[in-house]
Parts: C-alpha cells; structure tokens; sequence
C-alpha cells in the first residue's frame, strides 16, 4: 500500500470526515520522480469544532505517527463542515523554496 493511500485511510478510519483530499504534491519539488514525500491535506469533520487549529493538528499528528516518519512534509488545512461550506477550497501550496524542477539558480555573486 502508499504512503499516499495508508494517510487517505488512517485519516478516514480516525475522523470519518465528510471530505477528504490526499494530495501528492512531491511531483512540485525537488525529488526524483514518483515520490511520496510532500502531501497536502485538506480534512474537515465534525469533532474538530471548538478546537483551535494547532489542538486540530495536533489530533491529525497523532493519528498519523506512522506515516510521518516516511514523509518530509505534510501541509494540513482542517476544518468543521461549517468552516469548509463557507471555504470551499484550501489556499494554495507555496512554491517549494529548495528550488522546482527544471528551475535554473541565479549564480550571480
């Protein structure tokens, strides 16, 4: 089994979310092809509700231990079903810092 689909059914069995989005997004930095190092998440259930975001976090860390030994970076967006209808979508991950693919450094000194 993925990584990939081992964090899509952790997160489902632990929070039984009303939407779940897995995103691979390693194929945006650095890493050789077919990797699963980078993943975005977006969660939003109920029982996050009354939490604030670093408690929601942490419940999703914790759920997640196993996985996030094998991962280098795993950017969450967790909401409560009323937050996700007024959201609709989560903000874009930023560009990878490392430097993308097929990106050429500027070697002026």
């Amino acid at each position: 089994m993925t990584i990939h689909h081992r964090i899509q059914q952790t997160l489902t069995s632990a929070f039984h979310p009303t939407h779940l989005e897995v995103i691979n997004e390693s194929n945006q930095h650095n890493v050789p092809a077919g990797s699963q190092s980078h993943f975005k998440v977006i969660l939003v259930a109920d029982q996050f509700a009354g939490l604030s975001p670093v408690k929601r976090h942490q419940q999703v860390y914790k759920v997640l231990t196993a996985e996030l030994t094998q991962i280098h970076a795993l950017a969450l967006h967790v909401y409560t079903v009323a937050e996700w209808q007024q959201r609709m979508e989560a903000p874009a991950s930023p560009h990878c810092r490392g430097g993308m693919k097929g990106e050429t450094k500027d070697t002026q000194t």
